[in-house]
């Protein structure tokens, strides 16, 4: 072999040994990212952590103080799918996604609407549900309002869950209103009905159920709900593994027919309203 073949044979030996080695760096964070995804601590774990918040009827307490609704379902059954237990970490709505940052629990599942600012945030599974914005009123304070228009004053007082989809709607379409935030939904619903607010804007379905059960004073104007948005799951930033595993459990479940059947239950029932009375 002359020098100039060495020479030649020497430089791919090096750039093969080169391409091994960036190779196998590259596959050691991909590996140890797979280990450390949310999925695989918590079935190391055996338990999945999931952030919520109060919120009727995706999640409230019964008669005992146990948690039950509709989101409490979809957690319950994602943690058995895994063979794991689930533990419920109740957290204030507005702080719910800092909570999740900071690693206080592994997934967010909480009616959560898929937004595009709170995407920068977390990343979101694909939608295992739909909801939307209606708004219930008081019959003395806003008579005669049957549009979003008679909302949109001054005068007027909405109250509202601080951190909800809910103030980005009302924001949109009654910017002239006063809102008031509170950070637990039944406080908003308690200023509506003590007479110190027009209405509520809230998630579907509980503005009905609320101007039911207080058919003397409230009402409501809208006959359907005034927004609609895709829910679901957050999970922290860069998780893919976990993300891939959440959807295709969703499109799983989903296939089933078992998210409608739930929401049926929860939504558009009164068969559980026993259990909190």
């Amino acid at each position: 072999m002359n020098s100039k073949s060495t020479v030649v044979c020497i430089a791919v030996i090096a750039a093969f040994i080169a391409t091994a080695n960036f190779t196998s760096c590259n596959s050691r964070p991909k590996q140890e990212a797979i280990m450390e995804s949310t999925v695989e601590k918590a079935l190391q774990r055996g338990v999945l952590k999931v952030g919520m918040s109060t919120f009727v009827p995706w999640a409230m307490k019964d008669k005992t103080g146990k948690l039950i609704g509709f989101e409490i379902d979809v957690a319950t059954r994602l943690a058995q799918d895994m063979g794991i237990n689930v533990e419920f970490v109740p957290t204030k709505w507005a702080g719910i996604i800092p909570a999740l940052q900071t690693g206080k629990f592994d997934v967010i599942i909480g009616g959560m609407g898929i937004r595009p600012e709170r995407n920068i945030k977390v990343n979101f599974s694909i939608p295992y549900d739909t909801t939307g914005m209606a708004i219930v009123a008081h019959r003395e304070l806003a008579a005669g309002f049957t549009n979003l228009e008679d909302f949109n004053k001054p005068e007027v007082i909405i109250a509202l869950r601080l951190g909800s989809t809910a103030v980005t709607a009302a924001k949109k379409y009654m910017p002239k209103a006063q809102l008031r935030m509170f950070d637990d939904e039944s406080q908003a619903y308690q200023e509506l009905i003590n007479g110190n607010a027009h209405a509520v804007v809230g998630s579907a379905p509980r503005p009905s159920y609320e101007a039911l059960k207080y058919s003397e004073r409230l009402f409501l104007p809208l006959n359907e709900t005034f927004t609609s948005e895709p829910i679901g799951f957050a999970v922290r930033k860069g998780d893919y593994d976990t993300l891939n595993f959440f959807d295709n459990w969703i499109r799983v479940v989903e296939a089933e027919g078992w998210f409608r059947e739930r929401k049926h239950y929860w939504f558009e029932t009164r068969e559980w309203e026993h259990m909190i009375q």
